[in-house]
Formats: C-alpha cells, structure tokens, sequence
C-alpha cells in the first residue's frame, strides 16, 4: 500500500488508488495533518499498517450527511476524534466570548468545526450509514464519558454516550452473559438531568449487537410516588399518601 502520499480524502483520491471500496472513515474535527502529533493520523497509519484501506474526512460539512456519503460507505466503520483540542476551548475563551481563530482550522478559519463535534458527526454518520459501527474516542470523548460538570452549559451533562450512542460499547457487550437493564430517569425537581426520550432506541441499539436489553417498567412516575420523589415530598413536609 501507498504510505508515502497522504490518506484519500475525497472519491477522486480513492479513484487514484484505484479503489473501490474503503474500509474505515476517519473523521476528525481537525484539519488533515498527517503528523503523529495528531491522533487522526496516527491511528489512520496504524490501520493501513495492518493492511486496511482508510480514508480521512477532515472538517466535513456537519449540516447534512452528504459529506459523510462523498467517499461511500465504509465496510467496517467510522472513528470520530474531536480534534486535538476540545471544541468548546477552541470556540471560547473563559470568559465565553467567540474566538476569531481557530489554530487548528486551515488559514486559522473559525467556523470550520460545530460545538461538540464528536456527538454532531456521530449522529451524522449514524444518518449516512445507519447499520455501519460508530466508535468515538480522543480528546472530547473521554473527558466526557461520565455525566460531568460544563462549564459552558454551567449544568450537568450525561455521559457522551447517550447524545453520540456510540457502538463500541455494545460491542464489548457482545457475548457477555447477562443482560442490560435500563432504567428510565424519574423527573426530580432538585435533579439537572431530566429523562431522556433516547431509551428505546437505546435499548434497540444494544439489540441490534446481539447484547440483551430491557427498559424497567417505572412505577408511580404519574402520581409523584417514584423513587426521589417520595424523598423530595416528604422533605417539603408534603403529603406522600
């Protein structure tokens, strides 16, 4: 394989190589720099080193899927990175006023890249190939794995695998014995979080992967008899019968 020119990054460069089929995009919220300083790259190379055909889409048009299509579909899947830096950091200062560069963006353009990129091309990619695995990892990823404090939000926010669903995850599910339960969120005053309208399709997503899944049945959400809710009534001195 060419390792010596850069990674196709449109279908003319695949049509080049004389190929016609791909097997991962690699999407980056960077611009293309073929450097391994830049986690795009190296886990790029890494894959071509093992004999796989990778393509790259650098800053794609994250309005519609088309630019996730240009290329074709992958036959094993796309890997999201956020880019070297988080996008929040690089959009705003602390004071959360709009940058006017992006240092990672080429001729340091802002407005190459959307906030939060890794949960925007996730889903995108997820409209362009709906049964292909979607995998996000890098920067923005795992300091978001857990529900976290946003700054930019001054709130909590859920864990990045609700808003990207990513696949990895049922992935190391496959196989396991046991199943998954998922246990709906009652609406709780005092609470940030509030339930999520994502569960089913959650729960269809694990399935889709072979991995078990159900939805607990909640009980007394209607009447304010679920669990913390009890617990907020009978703080406030309310009436819990």
């Amino acid at each position: 394989m060419d390792t010596q020119n850069f990674l196709p990054v449109s279908r003319q460069d695949m049509q080049d190589r004389d190929w016609w089929y791909y097997d991962f995009l690699v999407v980056t919220a960077d611009a293309y720099v073929d450097h391994p300083s830049f986690g795009t790259a190296i886990i790029a190379r890494v894959l071509e080193a093992e004999g796989y055909r990778v393509a790259v889409l650098a800053q794609p048009d994250w309005r519609s899927a088309d630019a996730f299509r240009a290329m074709g579909k992958p036959r094993y899947g796309v890997m999201i990175g956020g880019g070297n830096i988080d996008s929040m950091v690089a959009h705003y200062t602390a004071a959360q006023k709009r940058r006017s560069t992006d240092a990672y963006s080429p001729g340091n353009k802002m407005g190459l890249r959307p906030d939060r990129p890794t949960i925007v091309y996730a889903n995108r990619a997820r409209e362009a190939f709906p049964d292909t695995p979607v995998i996000i990892g890098g920067l923005e990823a795992s300091l978001r794995r857990f529900a976290h404090y946003d700054y930019w939000d001054d709130a909590v926010r859920r864990s990045i695998l609700f808003d990207a669903q990513a696949d990895l995850l049922a992935e190391l599910l496959r196989g396991q014995p046991g199943h998954v339960n998922l246990i709906p969120l009652n609406d709780v005053a005092e609470s940030p979080f509030r339930p999520s309208r994502r569960t089913a399709a959650f729960q269809k997503r694990l399935e889709s992967h072979g991995v078990t899944a159900t939805v607990r049945r909640s009980l007394g959400g209607d009447i304010d008899a679920a669990c913390g809710q009890l617990r907020r009534k009978a703080e406030k001195g309310e009436d819990s019968q």
